[in-house]
C-alpha cells in the first residue's frame, strides 16, 4: 500500500458559547470604538487543523498516514492524542518559540460567530523532504497550512515524480494566481468545494473548461448534495449519505478526503473511492467537533451498503 503524506495544519479549536445575542451588547452608533466583553459558558477544546482532521479520518479507514505539519510548545496533549490513535508524527516539526495554531470561536444564541485565529507555529515550514520517499509508492495530500509549503511541496513532488492531491481550501484567498495555476496544472487531483472552484476562476481568470483542463481530475464537493467528479471519463455525480442526525458540518470535508484517499491507495477507482469519502463524511456531521466521530468496520459497511 502507498504511503500517504498529509501536509497541512495542526490546531487547537477552542469553542465557546455566549448565552445571549452579540447584537444586544453592541451600540450601533459606537461601532467605531468597539470595546465589549462577552462572558461565555465555558470552553471546549478540540483537536483540529486540516492535517490532523484528515489523518484522523484516514486512520479510521484503516490507513497509516504520515503527518507533515508544525506544532508549538504546547504540543504535549496533541501528541498524546495522535499516539492514542496510532497516527505517525515523525514528520511533525516542533516550533519551541510558538504556540500551536489556534482558533477561538464564540457563538451566540442566533448562531452568529466571532472567531480569532492565531497561526502560531503554522507560520513556519514543516521542512518535509520528499526525496526520501519512493515516488511509485507515495501519495502526497497538500491541504491548507503554511503557504510556502503549499506551493513548495507540489513543486518538489512534481520534480520527483510523486503524485499529489491539491486541496487549497481556506488558504485560497492568500495564494497567488500564478502559484495556483502551476500547482493545479501538475496535480493528480484537485479537490475544492463549489465556492472555492469559482474563487479559483476569479483569481486566475480561467473559465470552467480552462480550470477543469489543468489537473488530471477535479472533484467539486457540494455539501449535502454530494460531490461531482470531472475527469477523463467525463462527469460522475456522487451522492451524499444520510446521517442519523446533523449536529455540526465542520470537518465533513476533511473526513471526505480521508475516506477518498484511503480507498485510492487500496486500488479503488475514483467513483468508488469518492463514495467511501462521502460515507465517511456522513459520520463526521453527526458529532460536534472534527476528530470526535468514530465507526466500526461493520457500521461503515452498513452505511456504505445503503
Amino acid at each position: 500500500m502507498k504511503t500517504i503524506i498529509v501536509s497541512g495544519s495542526l490546531a487547537y479549536d477552542r469553542i465557546m458559547n455566549f448565552s445571549e445575542r452579540f447584537s444586544d451588547h453592541i451600540l450601533p452608533d459606537k461601532i467605531h470604538t468597539l470595546n465589549v466583553c462577552f462572558q461565555v459558558n465555558g470552553v471546549t477544546e478540540n483537536y483540529g487543523g486540516t492535517a490532523g482532521n484528515i489523518a484522523y479520518a484516514l486512520r479510521l479507514m484503516g490507513a497509516a498516514p504520515l503527518v507533515s505539519a508544525t506544532i508549538g510548545n504546547d504540543h504535549h496533549k496533541y501528541f498524546q492524542w495522535l499516539d492514542h490513535h496510532g497516527i505517525e508524527r515523525s514528520g511533525i516539526r516542533i516550533i519551541d518559540e510558538e504556540l500551536t495554531a489556534g482558533a477561538y470561536i464564540t457563538t451566540d444564541t442566533a448562531n452568529n460567530q466571532i472567531t480569532g485565529f492565531n497561526p502560531g507555529a503554522m507560520k513556519h515550514s514543516s521542512q518535509l523532504e520528499l526525496s526520501r520517499f519512493d515516488p511509485a509508492n507515495t501519495l502526497l495530500l497538500v491541504s491548507p497550512g503554511n503557504l510556502d509549503d503549499m506551493i513548495g511541496y507540489p513543486r518538489q513532488a512534481a520534480r520527483l515524480g510523486i503524485d499529489y492531491v491539491f486541496d487549497p481550501g481556506q488558504a485560497l484567498p492568500m495564494l497567488k494566481p500564478e502559484d495556483l495555476l502551476e500547482t493545479i496544472d501538475k496535480a493528480l487531483l484537485l479537490i475544492v468545494n463549489d465556492y472555492e472552484f469559482n474563487l479559483i476562476q476569479d483569481k486566475t481568470g480561467l473559465d470552467e473548461a480552462g480550470l477543469l483542463a489543468l489537473a488530471r481530475t477535479t472533484i467539486v464537493t457540494l455539501g449535502g448534495e454530494g460531490s461531482r467528479i470531472h475527469g477523463p471519463q467525463g462527469v460522475v455525480d456522487i451522492p451524499a449519505f444520510t446521517a442519523r442526525r446533523v449536529v455540526d458540518p465542520t470537518g465533513a470535508g476533511d473526513a471526505y478526503r480521508g475516506g477518498l484517499l484511503s480507498a485510492l491507495v487500496q486500488g479503488f477507482d475514483l467513483p468508488s473511492a469518492a463514495l467511501r469519502g462521502s460515507a465517511c463524511a456522513s459520520f463526521a456531521v453527526e458529532c460536534n467537533g472534527t476528530q470526535v466521530y468514530s465507526f466500526t468496520t461493520e457500521e461503515f459497511a452498513d452505511r456504505l451498503g445503503r
